[in-house]
């Protein structure tokens, strides 16, 4: 499953491109809509989401291609490659004029990523991996936290996710940091500067596949809320939420929140602060 550098080159080009477009439009007066209750598209989506289905198809028009602003196709899950794209992760915060929101690419090869781009354009972040060659950033090597307890650890999660489902009590040990955009935490997992992800929340392959990658190439775990491996482009590609860590932390970070992970699944009220 390698790939050619020059496939490497042709797609960060593709990527800093869209994260240009995304600037256009960045901070600035531009159309935003609701799709379904609570999820925003803007007219910046949509242009990104044209020109990557353009440009990284142009070499083979047969790639499959999964994104969070097209329809989906289902032939992606006869193709040996398949392109997963999230235009804009984290729109929320884009079209608030918040700088935390990335353009997340993926190439999978027999559903496995093999390459994956998470670039947050207003921070010039290029969090970049190749399967088997490591992840990095600007060049920089990345490498996932030390930490092996969750005493003093700094986790990162949803802002309304964390204080819906009140993390800090059931977490009391750890510092919990709250920013956008799923794609972007986990590269900042990757990277080292968090030392885990936590979300409970239903989560789409464009959110994670190239974040996975960069995850695995750092020497850190991500499975779902319940332990499980995450499996990609399946015909619903949705998982049961994200934990990301390096192994012994992860390991702990399960053990701790799998109990209530459970029991929030199947409807049992929360004990203590945030319930009855």
């Amino acid at each position: 499953m390698s790939i050619e550098d020059t496939e490497v080159d042709r797609v960060r080009d593709a990527v800093l491109e869209a994260g240009r477009i995304a600037m256009r439009f960045f901070g600035k007066k531009h159309d935003r809509w609701e799709k379904g209750p609570g999820q925003i598209v803007t007219e910046a989506d949509l242009a990104i989401d044209r020109y990557l289905h353009a440009t990284l198809r142009r070499e083979r028009a047969e790639d499959g291609w999964l994104s969070e602003e097209t329809v989906d196709d289902r032939h992606r899950l006869e193709r040996r490659r398949v392109w997963v794209v999230d235009p804009i992760d984290g729109t929320r915060s884009f079209a608030e004029g918040t700088p935390e929101f990335a353009v997340s690419v993926a190439l999978l090869v027999e559903n496995r990523p093999i390459l994956g781009f998470v670039y947050n354009p207003a921070k010039d972040e290029l969090f970049e991996g190749v399967r088997g060659r490591g992840a990095r950033l600007h060049g920089r090597p990345l490498r996932a936290s030390a930490a092996t307890a969750l005493e003093g650890a700094r986790i990162c999660a949803s802002r309304s996710e964390s204080r819906r489902r009140n993390f800090g009590a059931l977490l009391p040990q750890v510092e919990l940091v709250t920013l956008g955009s799923l794609a972007y935490k986990l590269a900042l997992v990757a990277a080292g500067r968090f030392d885990a992800y936590l979300s409970w929340r239903r989560t789409n392959d464009w959110d994670i596949a190239a974040a996975l990658l960069l995850l695995e190439e750092a020497g850190a775990v991500a499975t779902d809320a319940r332990g499980e491996p995450l499996a990609l482009n399946r015909p619903e590609p949705l998982h049961a939420g994200i934990l990301a860590a390096p192994p012994a932390l992860h390991a702990a970070l399960l053990a701790a929140t799998a109990p209530a992970y459970a029991a929030m699944r199947a409807g049992i009220p929360a004990l203590g602060p945030s319930g009855a």
